[in-house]
């Protein structure tokens, strides 16, 4: 591949909320750059299905089983880079541990996870550049019914507005690196390629360290 049509990071986290597709862009761009892909494994906790239910009593639980795995998935890999694959693409920031604590944990549990984080999280180093995927709470709604995980359907409205309002907060004050904030709305980049293309322009240019927000039916229109 030339470097016209390569990734400028060699480190990228692709985030979102529960719905967006961050897995499914994940894949696709690892297979078309032969990158290293780090997928969260949340079917393994098997915690989650009980959280949907009880979150009260299943919160810290949930939220410290996926901080170790994180944990443990991130230093695996992140310390051992492989000669054949220098691009790393992770379906997730170590950060969102922290902020799905912060929305999940009574002050009390927050407070002891949050110096157990803070000694995780010094162990290896931030994305070269972070991607979120913005949808409306209702288009993430959809996604998720049609995506069918039986503990997902009960997810409320207000919980996904929550999470997504604890990444803006936390994107106003990360300043060490660049933010690029995908508007998707509904659009599917899976079946209109033309998308997923206009997704792949922007990871080729690099960005200083602050917010860059693109709306992609703006930019297909622009076309």
């Amino acid at each position: 591949m030339d470097s016209k049509n390569a990734l400028a990071y060699n480190f990228i986290a692709i985030e979102g909320n529960i719905g967006a597709g961050k897995t499914t862009l994940c894949k696709m761009l690892s297979k078309d750059y032969n990158a290293r892909l780090l997928l969260e494994q949340f079917s393994d906790n098997p915690f989650l299905p009980f959280f949907y239910e009880n979150p009260e009593r299943y919160a810290f639980s949930v939220e410290l089983f996926f901080m170790t795995e994180r944990h443990k998935q991130l230093q695996e890999n992140l310390l051992n880079q492989d000669l054949f694959q220098q691009i790393t693409i992770s379906d997730y920031f170590f950060i969102k541990t922290l902020l799905f604590a912060r929305k999940n944990l009574t002050t009390e549990e927050y407070r002891l996870f949050n110096r157990l984080f803070n000694v995780l999280n010094s162990t290896f180093p931030k994305p070269e550049l972070l991607v979120y995927l913005h949808r409306p709470v209702e288009h993430l709604i959809n996604n998720i019914k049609k995506r069918g995980r039986s503990y997902e359907q009960d997810i409320s409205p207000d919980y996904l507005q929550h999470i997504q309002d604890a990444y803006f907060d936390y994107f106003k004050i990360e300043t060490s690196i660049p933010i690029l904030i995908f508007e998707l709305d509904d659009i599917d980049f899976v079946q209109t390629p033309i998308y997923y293309q206009l997704i792949q322009k922007h990871l080729h240019q690099k960005y200083d360290n602050a917010i860059h927000r693109v709306t992609l039916s703006h930019e297909l229109n622009a076309l």
